[in-house]
């Protein structure tokens, strides 16, 4: 993970934590608690969580850890963090959920200890808590910035009411406050819903009886006539293209076996690839997502050649490549072992306004709790994903 360089003011409204919080917080020892599944029904997840841990931390003056078992559940994380507390930890490493971190939290943050969770989960989010994980609130502000450059800002959703369609309903509008734009148009529909559930909804977002009517009511009054020239402009009006979908995005959040279905309804309502961009989320990334059937889309992810140097760490240091969420558990512990190295766990120190160079690219943790992340910009082609925009490689840099 890289050092501290030169670059500019993070990017986004942070607030500053209450006094009382950046007085103690960082008032502890120097030990890191890494609070893992180590048993339970996730245990598998530990052995290389533990790894990309201590490849992080196996470095000259790097601070001296400690593994505590959570059992993957939230009263074992909370009792997992009085454990920390009471052996001296200054700073927790995870917990892995959104569960466990919010069963922590209370528990740390009287305590001064700030806490480097693995959850991709905003809601958990506070001063002294960083969700570490790569959530919706980043792709879709990526996308949303990268839209706005082209001077698009009306951004409409068709999400599936699943606890990932309402965390990317929330990107969203908090996404549009943000960035000033329009307030999105959101519409849900029942998670597994087939055709019959997704015409109704997309024929009403799309606005399709709105667009196509005033066309229909002109052609029939001309062919009404009864003349060859009424069936003649008849026939010329019936020949227009529908004026275009009223939204320049439409942010999806499904993946699978549905794709082809929300694929040809937005083609039957014309909502038209040359007007509208759709956008998704990264697990579009995975050759069996779906995301085939939408040639055009978007979606943010970490660019992969930035996760080259963590890959060849990890595999010559533990033989095999490292898998999901290995990569989080190795910034976390980066970013503690960097804090360390710069006098202890503050806010200051753990919040730095240059960010860091993590396992994914550029990684901003901001004074209250919110996390920013230099994702690139991959578009749906006939190959598969191909990268158009690069991730920013900086704090000041557009879509940071």
């Amino acid at each position: 993970m890289g050092g501290r360089d030169a670059r500019g003011p993070v990017i986004g409204a942070a607030v500053d934590p209450p006094a009382t919080a950046q007085a103690k917080l960082g008032s502890g020892g120097q030990r890191i608690a890494v609070l893992l599944p180590l048993s339970g029904p996730r245990a598998e997840l530990a052995t290389p969580l533990s790894q990309a841990v201590q490849l992080a931390l196996d470095t000259p003056g790097a601070p001296p850890y400690d593994k505590i078992d959570t059992a993957g559940t939230a009263e074992g994380a909370a009792e997992a963090a009085r454990r920390a507390i009471a052996q001296g930890a200054g700073i927790i490493v995870g917990p892995l959920s959104s569960t466990e971190t919010a069963a922590v939290a209370p528990i740390a943050g009287p305590a001064g200890v700030p806490v480097l969770a693995f959850t991709n989960d905003p809601a958990r989010a506070a001063p002294g808590v960083w969700p570490l994980g790569i959530g919706p609130a980043q792709q879709v502000y990526r996308l949303a910035s990268a839209l706005n450059a082209q001077g698009k800002s009306r951004i409409a959703g068709l999400l599936p009411e699943s606890e990932f369609g309402s965390a990317m309903a929330l990107a969203l509008t908090q996404t549009a406050a943000a960035l000033g734009q329009p307030e999105p148009t959101i519409r849900r529909y029942p998670s597994g819903a087939g055709v019959g559930a997704l015409n109704p909804v997309i024929r009403e977002l799309s606005n399709y009886a709105g667009r196509r009517g005033p066309i229909e009511a002109e052609r029939r009054a001309a062919s009404a006539s009864g003349t060859a020239e009424g069936r003649r402009r008849a026939a010329e009006i019936g020949r227009r293209g529908v004026p275009p979908a009223p939204f320049d995005a439409l942010l999806l959040a499904d993946s699978g076996e549905i794709m082809e279905s929300l694929a040809a309804l937005l083609a039957y309502y014309d909502v038209d690839p040359a007007h509208v961009r759709v956008l998704g989320p990264s697990s579009w990334a995975a050759p069996n997502s779906g995301a085939a059937y939408l040639r055009g889309a978007w979606f943010a992810a970490p660019d992969p050649a930035a996760r080259t140097g963590f890959e060849s760490a990890f595999s010559a240091r533990f033989g095999g490549p490292p898998p999901a969420l290995a990569d989080i558990a190795f910034d976390a512990a980066s970013i503690a072992r960097v804090a360390a190295a710069a006098g202890g766990y503050t806010i200051a120190n753990i919040a730095r306004a240059d960010g860091y160079i993590g396992a994914n690219g550029l990684v901003v943790l901001q004074p209250d709790g919110q996390v920013r992340r230099g994702l690139a910009i991959f578009e749906v082609q006939r190959g598969g994903p191909q990268m158009i925009e690069p991730p920013p490689q900086s704090v000041t840099a557009p879509g940071a």
